[in-house]
């Protein structure tokens, strides 16, 4: 069996985006469930990040598209923003040779204004989080008698954070006759129960994570106090030296410790939970992902669909009360052939999570002891993020943001980092020596005619 997207029986234009993207080779999880997705089955995936699962089902929902019936056709629904985001992106990416497609996002901590105007002009795709697609279903803005397609993303986390209801009302709206499909990183008995519900003879696609663990060091250290975790987490902070790095804890509150004591102590830090305002939540993650801060201390529902490059290092500052979730967060280092290192921490009371994980790893842990703290000053990020109060409702687009700093003010174009363009704001990350003369060229400077407010982001 041959495993190139050529082999499929995809609409030509999604087969020359494919080429274009250099997307030759499926992903196990494709390879799997792709031809079923493509047969119009339901099926239930289980992979972890990475896996190549939203290309799978945008793969699949475009395939069941009707460009010239401007109904919605299809519905993604995502625990949080940040992956809503990520999923319209990649389904508007492989859908460019596709003239006319209309993907909308519905989310919660968003304006409802705007997205009541979007609805009113219509669209075939849909993503969002379930509490807020069910708002605008029970106020009738959203017509489901067309759908074809509905995806459950990340349904373990959807129903960790309290979804199954809104889902539950969402699905009865939903045609009967239609294709569903599952993707969670994880199985438990409620997924079995909401797939049950909702599902018609799904087929079970389950692969392993595609994160060649033998990547990822592991390292495990048996600390018994708060105080302990604490001079540990720097100590190994300090003789890494990680770019970038990930800190989970399993709560708000310890998330918020955690950051305050690592600011205390002089590291580039910064905190996500699922209690932040959505804007305090996208500066976060833009300036983590862009690598103006090198720390981010987090909570795992926060962390899911994090899209970061290059993660240097996990650091488990409280063990995840299920290895499979610990597979997961340790993941996400050690990725594209890289190496990764992942550091638990635990106490003598939690011994048994760490017999869990050696059992579901199928691997020996031993504890070991944590090295002498080097006398070296926290790693400094090279890159500082610029806000502008511009964005995609302005026209405002990263090839005007980068012409305004290397053609107008002539900046060196290997200095300016990642830009992210949101509907009413926007970012660049530059490396610190040009902060001055980029901010003073976009505020002073022009674009598309006219001026836009900017701000260094502390």
């Amino acid at each position: 069996m041959t495993n190139t997207f050529k082999s499929l029986k995809l609409r030509h234009e999604l087969i020359e985006t494919l080429d274009s993207l250099n997307f030759i080779e499926m992903t196990p999880i494709q390879q799997k469930a792709l031809p079923v997705v493509l047969e119009g089955k339901d099926v239930i995936g289980q992979g972890k990040t990475g896996s190549g699962k939203t290309a799978t089902f945008s793969l699949g929902l475009l395939s069941n598209l009707k460009v010239k019936h401007f109904r919605v056709q299809s519905l993604v629904l995502c625990p949080t923003r940040e992956l809503a985001d990520q999923v319209a992106q990649e389904i508007r990416l492989l859908a460019r040779g596709i003239h006319n497609i209309k993907v909308l996002t519905l989310c919660g901590g968003m304006p409802m204004g705007p997205q009541i105007g979007s609805l009113e002009h219509g669209a075939h795709i849909l993503v969002g989080t379930p509490g807020r697609v069910l708002d605008h279903l029970s106020k009738d803005r959203i017509n489901l008698d067309d759908l074809n397609t509905l995806v459950l993303d990340e349904a373990d986390r959807m129903l960790e954070m309290g979804f199954e209801d809104a889902i539950d009302a969402i699905t009865r709206r939903a045609p009967r006759v239609r294709q569903t499909l599952l993707f969670s990183a994880t199985f438990p008995a409620n997924i079995e129960a909401l797939a049950g519900k909702v599902m018609r003879e799904p087929l079970m696609v389950k692969v392993e994570s595609t994160h060649q663990m033998s990547t990822i060091e592991q390292q495990f250290f048996q600390l018994d106090t708060v105080e302990e975790r604490d001079e540990a987490l720097e100590t190994l902070l300090l003789t890494h030296k990680p770019e970038s790095s990930v800190v989970f804890c399993n709560t708000k509150k310890e998330v918020q410790n955690v950051a305050d004591e690592l600011s205390h102590r002089g590291f580039s830090v910064t905190e996500l939970h699922g209690d932040m305002e959505q804007r305090d939540r996208e500066q976060a993650l833009t300036m983590f992902a862009n690598k103006s801060i090198s720390v981010l201390v987090a909570t795992d529902v926060a962390a899911r669909g994090l899209d970061v490059d290059n993660l240097d290092a996990v650091f488990n500052y409280e063990l995840s009360r299920d290895p499979e979730v610990h597979v997961h967060r340790i993941g996400r280092t050690g990725r594209a052939g890289s190496k990764g290192v992942a550091f638990s921490f635990f106490n003598a009371k939690e011994s048994y999570r760490v017999a869990q994980i050696d059992e579901y790893m199928d691997i020996e842990i031993l504890p070991i002891s944590l090295p002498s703290k080097p006398n070296e000053r926290p790693f400094y990020p090279k890159m500082q993020t610029i806000q502008i109060l511009g964005g995609k409702k302005q026209k405002v687009r990263a090839g005007d943001i980068l012409g305004a700093l290397t053609k107008q003010a002539g900046l060196d174009g290997k200095k300016i980092g990642k830009i992210k363009i949101l509907p009413m704001v926007s970012y660049v990350a530059v490396e610190h020596e040009l902060v001055k003369p980029a901010l003073k060229q976009l505020q002073n400077g022009k674009m598309k005619g006219r001026n836009f407010k900017a701000r260094v982001m502390k």
